[in-house]
């Protein structure tokens, strides 16, 4: 397969597709609306996974495992949640196939297998997990209740991308419980912490957190607390979710516990979740023309080792001295790889790894042995170092702690060049058609104005941030009072 990838610049949903495909992220599968998500893909996830997981445990939450069936009884408990992702379920109606008569060697489903109820793929987990809660908490001394669940789960989108929408995604799901409205606040609002101090430090994707309007919060939320993104084709990304459900599941499910006073109370909740639609993020943020660009902190392989060499007895004498490298690299955490293979040329290895995103490479040659020293590049601005070899290890821990900061400084500035203030709805308009990113506007506070502006632009409400300045104001459509800017944005 060709390398050579469509330019940003000509077709950015092109690039985006078949950068995922040749960088050997994922590809579609038998199943319409799904992905095959590829070792590279996987190993991405799997450390994205391992840093949260770290993240949530030290803030207190454990691990469990909830069933991917939920009944639809169950399901439609609580009237916002089931209305809100009706549209998206996937039912399971039967238990069996049979052979089918008519046509040899063909099945079909046996009509007398129907399923007493049928049962909903899960979309999220919150009716089943309430269900279960029901039977886990009696009295204070159970709460604050504080579970996660890394899952995948299955929503029929019509419309679907890799990584960023498809109709089944890995995600993790947190579900916690709490006595009083403030603690649940405040858990909603932790995680929310928690999402962007991993999209920072760790994808070096800078985020606003906010709390989303009315009309976009999470079905069946009393308040929505997300992170938005800013992608590099000027549109935003939802990257991760915290909600505070109030006691909306605790009363649908008659969830109570015995409070210190003795009364029956209903326990207030939260959920929240980010899935495999961050590693789309990640790609859109960093990624160039050339390729993948990966943040050392999460790049699969951090530092790959090239030989060049002519003959056996020169790729030996490479070979010895490689190895105390990688041993070095090893004991101080970073994954490395020594690229030793016969069936490739040094030239189409370089291809593959800037392809790959990874953050260092290391050229390794004849001249290299003579010298004592080894040529140094890296991904993210493809400068090249001669370094000693008795120093190259100190060295390139070094660069890759510059380039996570580089890469993250990078998309800040992007962000802030691509921020606007606006005060009237033409410049609304101009700026969402030509320069795109966020635009920070005064907004009346209604529906009617949020669903006009949808309307003329296809710029929604991404956040209300949490850091708005409270100032008077007029909002850039209906003219009516406001007390403050919120951000707009087309997204993804």
């Amino acid at each position: 397969m060709s390398k050579h990838l469509t330019k940003r610049g000509e077709d950015y949903s092109k690039w985006y597709n078949e950068l995922v495909v040749k960088a050997d992220l994922a590809e579609n599968s038998a199943v319409r609306g799904c992905m095959v998500i590829k070792p590279y893909g996987f190993a991405i996830w799997e450390k994205m996974q391992a840093e949260l997981d770290r993240m949530f445990k030290e803030t207190g939450h454990q691990n469990a495992y909830f069933p991917l069936f939920v009944p639809k009884s169950l399901f439609e408990a609580e009237e916002k949640n089931a209305e809100g992702f009706a549209k998206e379920c996937a039912v399971v109606t039967h238990y069996r196939l049979q052979n089918d008569p008519d046509n040899v060697g063909k099945l079909r489903v046996d009509p007398e297998a129907k399923l007493e109820e049928e049962l909903v793929v899960r979309p999220t987990s919150e009716a089943i997990i309430w269900n279960t809660y029901k039977g886990w908490i009696e009295s204070y001394r159970d709460l604050p209740l504080l579970i996660n669940q890394w899952a995948n789960v299955v929503r029929w989108e019509m419309r679907t991308r890799l990584f960023l929408r498809t109709a089944e995604f890995l995600w993790q799901e947190g579900h916690t419980a709490h006595a009083t409205r403030t603690e649940a606040i405040i858990e909603a609002k932790q995680m929310q912490k928690v999402y962007a101090t991993f999209a920072e430090n760790f994808m070096a994707m800078p985020v606003v957190k906010g709390y989303k309007s009315n009309s976009e919060r999470f079905a069946g939320a009393e308040d929505t607390y997300t992170i938005e993104a800013l992608m590099q084709d000027g549109k935003a990304l939802q990257a991760g979710t915290s909600h505070f459900l109030g006691q909306n599941f605790a009363k649908a499910f008659d969830v109570k516990f015995t409070s210190k006073e003795g009364k029956q109370e209903h326990v207030w909740a939260t959920s929240w979740g980010v899935s495999t639609r961050l590693i789309g993020g990640l790609i859109m943020t960093h990624s160039d023309d050339n390729g993948l660009v990966l943040p050392p902190k999460l790049a699969p392989i951090q530092v790959v080792i090239v030989p060049i060499y002519k003959g056996e007895d020169q790729l030996n004498a490479i070979s010895e001295k490689v190895a105390v490298f990688v041993k070095e690299f090893r004991e101080k955490g970073i994954s490395v790889k020594f690229d030793n293979r016969d069936t490739f040329r040094p030239g189409a290895k370089f291809a593959e790894y800037e392809l790959k995103g990874v953050p260092v490479r290391i050229a390794f040659g004849g001249r290299d042995l003579e010298n004592n020293t080894v040529e140094v590049a890296r991904r993210d601005t493809f400068e090249k170092q001669t370094i000693s070899q008795n120093t190259v290890v100190d060295f390139v821990c070094n660069l890759l702690e510059e380039i996570q900061e580089n890469l993250f400084q990078r998309a800040f500035d992007y962000r802030t060049e691509h921020t606007t203030e606006v005060n009237d709805f033409k410049e609304f308009k101009k700026v969402i058609k030509n320069k795109g990113g966020f635009v920070s506007a005064h907004w009346d506070g209604t529906e009617e104005t949020e669903n006009k502006i949808k309307e003329y632009t296809k710029a929604t409400i991404r956040c209300i941030p949490n850091d708005a300045k409270e100032e008077s104001g007029v909002c850039v459509f209906s003219g009516k009072p406001s007390t403050k800017r919120v951000l707009f944005a087309k997204a993804y």
